[in-house]
């Protein structure tokens, strides 16, 4: 087997790595609430308060940072009043984007602040601006975050929460280009200003208030953003961009009937990630060179056609080793570039898109996804340190090799590293730092490799083996596989 060499360079420190990278996002979408998030306290699904007592654990696995809601194209359409009070008499509509079924409004605002708190993340709202009006979102605000004299104060307190709620992170509409409203940028940023001037910070709450930013490689949209708002109005900037196989959203093709072919179309695209933070990050360092301003990249993952059988407007599709090593190069991506990508919320937490969790009854499957995400916790919070190492070419000039390192405040180094070619392994030799002990683990499979209800364990982490010789850790990384190191000094 080959042997690469990884460099390591714990002297030279880049960048904070914020924990809120290896956020997530839920919707009113499928079942990513109902039947996935929130079974109801009658359930026979074991619950805390209606809620799925697997999916809090899974959540606190992970230390998941932030968890936004609710929605994603939902959340321009959502009339926050209509969630709040006793649950049998809210209104009811029909989700008009997915799936036209009824939505009955019994996950509301006090119920996902709850969720919250049990899963021990923090909130990221998504305001309405499309059909909402400012007055609305204003005292949304003011109902979760005030603790006074006011009418809103007191409706929240009818309603049963005396104390009000801490929220940072609010989102002044979602995609604003697109079913949030069909908006130029120009029109958006006028209306961002006028928003954004009455989401008050009541009671010491304070908001890290994030503008809907472009679409993919819209780099007009983040121009016309930094130019029009800048770091003066906006603490984050976010951006959307999903992998899909075959480029077409008419047929995005299989979540587990793919072609060698599709599989390394699958990883270019995600890799076309480092051009869109890298390229929208130059725009922003222009107008924001001491980098105020956050990039929040809170929708990305792969889009496939949904499993057959199942509602188009549900977005439910599986989830194998290939999406393992989507989520390891994004993160990995993210990583490299945290001094300017603040937060990041994969697409979506349970049932859809690239789920971490998928749901049955009363099993709740861990997805390969989900262990990536296990496998890179402790970069959370820690410090982005220089690594680089040799690689080979895949396939079509796609890197065989994904990695990115970090120190955390004890001196520990955590080392993630993905190999996407399918025909070949490496050995990997760490240079540049001498580790006196070593652990890992490691997630790795065949491509198609996926967990279903029938066999829910077929891929999962296992413990990885790495020799020392002569300080060097030394560690066999298989095709298809995705690893993480920890080595001390």
């Amino acid at each position: 087997m080959k042997t690469l060499k990884l460099t390591l360079n714990p002297l030279d420190k880049k960048s904070h790595i914020n924990r809120e990278i290896y956020s997530n996002f839920s919707e009113h979408l499928g079942r990513c609430v109902y039947d996935g998030i929130y079974v109801g306290k009658d359930s026979d699904i074991p619950n805390i308060e209606g809620y799925s007592k697997d999916v809090i654990d899974a959540f606190r696995q992970i230390k998941l940072p932030v968890l936004r809601w609710p929605g994603g194209c939902f959340a321009d359409e959502y009339h926050w009043k209509d969630g709040i009070g006793e649950p049998s008499s809210r209104k009811k509509m029909i989700n008009t984007h997915w799936g036209g079924v009824v939505e009955d409004n019994s996950f509301g605002t006090h119920e996902f602040m709850r969720f919250c708190e049990l899963a021990g993340c923090e909130p990221y709202i998504s305001g309405n601006i499309g059909s909402g009006t400012v007055e609305e979102l204003s005292q949304w605000i003011e109902y979760m975050t005030f603790d006074g004299v006011s009418p809103m104060a007191e409706l929240r307190k009818k309603n049963g929460r005396e104390q009000p709620w801490k929220l940072k992170y609010l989102g002044v509409g979602n995609e604003s280009w697109g079913c949030g409203g069909s908006m130029t940028p120009e029109f958006y940023c006028d209306n961002y200003r006028r928003y954004a001037v009455y989401c008050r910070e009541y009671s010491g709450n304070k908001l890290f208030k994030i503008a809907c930013g472009p679409s993919s490689d819209d780099y007009n949209w983040t121009e016309v953003c930094m130019k029009k708002i800048g770091p003066w109005g906006m603490q984050g900037l976010s951006l959307h961009y999903y992998t899909l196989p075959t480029g077409d959203w008419g047929h995005k093709g299989s979540a587990l009937d793919f072609s060698e072919e599709e599989y390394y179309n699958t990883i270019d695209k995600t890799l076309y990630m480092e051009q869109l933070v890298t390229r929208h990050g130059e725009i922003m360092n222009r107008y924001d060179p001491e980098h105020k301003v956050g990039l929040i990249v809170d929708e990305w993952g792969t889009w496939y056609d949904v499993e057959p059988g199942t509602n188009p407007g549900f977005l439910y599709q599986q989830n194998t080793m290939r999406d393992a090593i989507v989520a390891a190069i994004n993160l990995n991506i993210f990583n490299a570039h945290s001094d300017r990508v603040y937060m990041a919320n994969i697409a979506q937490a349970v049932n859809v898109l690239q789920a971490i969790l998928l749901t049955e009854g009363n099993v709740t499957i861990k997805t390969p996804t989900y262990y990536v995400f296990d496998l890179y916790k402790n970069h959370q919070d820690s410090t982005l340190i220089y690594s680089h190492i040799e690689n080979e070419e895949a396939s079509r000039a796609v890197p065989c090799i994904s990695q990115s390192a970090s120190i955390n405040e004890h001196g520990e180094i955590t080392v993630t590293i993905s190999n996407c070619a399918l025909d070949r392994g490496f050995d990997v030799e760490v240079n540049g730092f001498e580790a006196k002990t070593a652990a890992g683990r490691i997630l790795s499979g065949e491509v198609h490799a996926h967990n279903d209800f029938e066999n829910p364990g077929c891929v999962a982490i296992k413990p990885l083996d790495i020799r020392i010789e002569n300080g060097k850790a030394v560690v066999a990384l298989p095709a298809c596989s995705v690893v993480e190191i920890t080595l001390k000094g």
